[in-house]
């Protein structure tokens, strides 16, 4: 039975009566032993001033493409990946080969979950192949474990599909994630269109083209009723017009990915494919209002977006290939950036509770006796991610071989462990 002493952590989980505190956490055999000033004897020690100690991170968007492209990510690569980013739990999108549609599927999703330190939660989809036509057997799928419903990388762009969604998935309390996207005003469109697209000679994504689901997708809602989340939003007024619906007391929540302010479209003059992402990289000014959006509580879910490429599917010339960034490892250095301008303990509860909340799962407490469900979070430490640190099959990383700041230190689950050497 191996102790593990977590040493000096300051805690930042609003349900532990150690809320604030720092303190020494001592962790034998999956639970949480000790809490408090003394230092047990242990048979490993961090030492964690500066860190912060929250519940597991929890990621409501990633794709691991398995099964289908297990080339690309598998579902034991990217729990691993996920284990080193600091996740305990996350949320599948459905596109794989095949879609998530049937039982069988998603409990081949689960098959693991026993044997891993980061449990996978099957997201199954709205429609058969998310192909926006005809609708899966959500109630069959719901009792089956799925978690929430969603075509995933693809919107509902059917306006009846997602009304009758909404009114379906009231039967069992279930929860509606879109993407929203106008597939026709972003068709061959390859990045944010603005000033540096029409530089570069690039087809642009306008932001209307999220925009004009929002409001689609809002007045569906005040409509018919039940539960939305809209993933990946990139807009201003996109979350302006969900501000407004939740005052309006609509069941509307939303998220961004962790590496949408990192860059904006002028980061693009490179062609640097690892940018290449959906939705795009906006403007400077677009991030400006989204980072309001964070710090006001608009935005209620930071998402890895973990999308998993091949080096074929990404050297490539940049309108050719495929979208998407290898990012469970990095939402960490994410939050350490957005933390300059955002109270950190409102950026972990986006990684944490809220994503839970939304989901209707319960947000693990640190407190003795409970189960070892921990991140260990240091916002200084510096690495890089590279051949070595990289637990994923994919490299499609705009940080690749870059030093950058914020790292998860460990992570604790389902008895099990992941500790980074030092």
């Amino acid at each position: 039975m191996k102790s593990i002493l977590i040493k000096s952590a300051r805690i930042v989980n609003n349900e532990s009566s150690h809320h604030g505190k720092e303190v020494n956490v001592q962790v034998i055999d999956g639970k949480i032993a000790y809490i408090g000033d003394d230092t047990p004897n242990s048979d490993e020690t961090i030492e964690a001033q500066g860190m912060i100690l929250s519940a597991g991170w929890f990621d409501l968007q990633a794709v691991f493409a398995d099964p289908g492209h297990e080339h690309k990510e598998d579902l034991l690569s990217g729990a691993a990946t996920a284990a080193a980013g600091g996740f305990t739990g996350v949320a599948l999108l459905p596109n794989n080969k095949p879609v998530t549609q049937g039982k069988n599927d998603v409990k081949y999703l689960k098959s693991n979950n026993q044997e891993t330190l980061t449990q996978l939660y099957p997201i199954a989809a709205v429609t058969l192949d998310c192909k926006g036509e005809e609708l899966t057997e959500m109630i069959d799928l719901q009792a089956a474990g799925a978690i929430a419903f969603s075509d995933g990388l693809r919107p509902i762009w059917h306006t009846d599909i997602l009304l009758k969604s909404l009114q379906y998935l009231q039967k069992f309390d279930g929860v509606l994630i879109n993407r929203p996207e106008d597939v026709h005003l972003n068709m061959f469109g390859v990045m944010n269109e603005g000033v540096s697209s029409t530089q570069l000679g690039m087809k642009g994504m306008p932001t209307l083209s999220e925009e004009l689901i929002v409001q689609r997708d809002l007045e569906l809602l005040a409509y018919a009723g039940g539960k939305l989340h809209f993933s990946n939003i990139s807009s201003a007024k996109s979350v302006s017009l969900i501000k407004e619906a939740k005052k309006k007391g609509l069941q509307v929540t939303c998220d961004m990915s962790a590496y949408q302010l990192d860059f904006d479209d002028e980061d693009l003059m490179a062609f640097d494919t690892n940018l290449k992402v959906n939705p795009p990289f906006r403007t400077a000014k677009e991030n400006k209002a989204l980072l309001k959006a964070l710090k006001e509580g608009v935005i209620d879910v930071i998402v890895s977006a973990h999308n998993p490429q091949d080096e074929d599917s990404k050297k490539l010339e940049f309108d050719l290939s495929d979208f998407g960034i290898n990012s469970l490892q990095t939402v960490a250095h994410n939050i350490a950036t957005l933390a300059k301008d955002v109270e950190i303990e409102a950026l972990i509860e986006k990684v944490t509770a809220a994503p839970r909340r939304i989901l209707g799962l319960e947000n693990p407490v640190i407190e003795e006796g409970k189960a070892a469900n921990l991140t260990l979070f240091s916002p200084d430490y510096e690495w890089k991610l590279e051949y070595k640190s990289n637990f994923s099959k994919s490299e499609n990383s705009p940080y690749w071989n870059k030093t950058i700041k914020g790292k998860a230190m460990a992570t604790f689950n389902n008895g099990k462990s992941h500790i980074h050497k030092q």
